[in-house]
């Protein structure tokens, strides 16, 4: 073709002309590991092949579909047949695959199984050891790209859901070999912020554009996390091992919004009934108080209280005047048991046997009551108390027998 400049239709066909047309191209063998795999409804397969360097779309119709001995599935390792072609609306070369079969397992989806099962073994998966997430969460951290459409969707829910929540965005790479680390650092740093609950995670993609969040440093950030993890990474088909890891799985980031927060209008409409039903109870309380109160109103004892203590009041009475009797008895017992007791004191007063006759002697250097005449030593000054005065006497001298003069 002679022509200066070439529009883009004329370009791509003249690309599928020479495709096709090369013998190399046409029924030959690739082995590849299966990626984006997708059945369509007409029963079209569309996929990719890829190897650690390159990827290849490839497309299987429903025909040649129909025909395959085994299920095709992400992560599968094949040899494809078939021609090399292009797609002219897109511009690109495809290979169109009339027959396949199973080469093995992918290298991505071995290393997968031998981290989960290695992970698995230590626990880090085990039920009992996942965390309640908060009910009203006060701040909630999300690790995502600060620029994709996860991030939006995500917020927009958040926002509209439960606009009481603060949330902080701590930009994460998540894609590609700085991904890891940038999960890692993200989730301490969420940590940082005082966050309840911190949402992890991307929109979806192929196994490889998803592979940062099946790394065992960001499992094991994740299983250390101070602060529950919800792990929201691709769509409801993509399991990763931060799913495995983490408190709660999300199958996308908008699910993951609606899981930690509840719903501002089921609040209003739970609050809205709890308060028709508190206005209920006390209004039926009232009710019954009313009731009750107008039935005391009517009971003749209220009505006429004196009825009622008229009784109390008298018995108050007979009670009083048994206890003035009951003290008048004791006081007027223990009167004659005292009179008793002053006369048997009087009997005994020294005064007494004083007035019959008799009379008391004491020496006067001690006063000790001279009783025996041994007590008297002659030439001793004594008194002698008789009934009205005391008699001044000294013992005699030389006088055996205690005379007195």
């Amino acid at each position: 073709m002679d022509r200066a400049v070439w529009s883009v239709s004329e370009l791509t066909a003249y690309v599928k002309r020479r495709l096709e047309s090369d013998p190399l191209l046409q029924e030959i063998q690739v082995r590849g590991e299966i990626s984006n795999f997708r059945r369509h409804s007409s029963g079209h397969l569309y996929f990719s092949l890829k190897d650690e360097r390159a990827l290849l779309s490839c497309v299987c119709f429903r025909g040649s579909a129909n025909g395959l001995d085994f299920e095709p599935h992400e992560g599968q390792q094949v040899i494809a047949y078939g021609s090399l072609s292009v797609y002219e609306p897109q511009g690109k070369y495809q290979l169109l695959v009339t027959f396949m079969t199973p080469d093995g397992l992918g290298e991505l989806h071995q290393r997968f199984e031998a981290l989960r099962a290695r992970l698995q073994a230590e626990g880090l998966f085990a039920p009992e050891r996942k965390r309640p997430l908060p009910r009203f969460p006060r701040t909630i951290a999300v690790c995502t790209s600060p620029t994709g459409a996860a991030i939006r969707d995500l917020l927009s829910i958040l926002s509209r859901r439960y606009p009481l929540a603060r949330i902080v965005v701590v930009p994460t790479i998540v894609q590609g070999e700085a991904a890891p680390a940038s999960i890692v650092n993200s989730l301490r740093r969420a940590a940082e912020t005082g966050a309840d609950v911190i949402i992890a995670g991307r929109g979806g993609g192929s196994l490889e554009d998803l592979w940062a969040f099946n790394e065992e440093i960001v499992a094991r950030a994740i299983f250390a996390s101070p602060v529950p993890v919800v792990s929201a990474v691709g769509h409801e088909t993509d399991v990763t091992i931060a799913d495995l890891v983490a408190d709660l799985r999300a199958p996308t980031p908008s699910a993951a919004a609606e899981l930690v927060v509840p719903d501002r209008l089921e609040l209003e409409a739970h609050l809205r009934s709890l308060g028709s039903r508190a206005r209920s109870a006390l209004q039926s309380l009232a009710r019954q108080r009313q009731v009750r109160l107008a039935r005391l109103e009517q009971n003749p004892v209220l009505a006429r209280p004196a009825t009622l203590l008229a009784p109390w009041w008298q018995r108050v009475d007979e009670v009083a005047d048994r206890a003035v009797e009951a003290v008048k008895r004791r006081l007027e017992t223990h009167g004659h048991r005292l009179a008793r007791l002053a006369a048997s004191l009087r009997a005994l007063d020294p005064r007494q046997v004083l007035e019959r006759g008799y009379a008391l002697v004491h020496r006067d250097r001690d006063r000790a009551l001279v009783n025996r005449v041994a007590l008297a030593s002659p030439g001793e000054a004594l008194t002698i108390t008789v009934r009205d005065g005391e008699i001044p006497a000294r013992v005699a001298g030389g006088n055996p027998q205690g005379s007195l003069f």
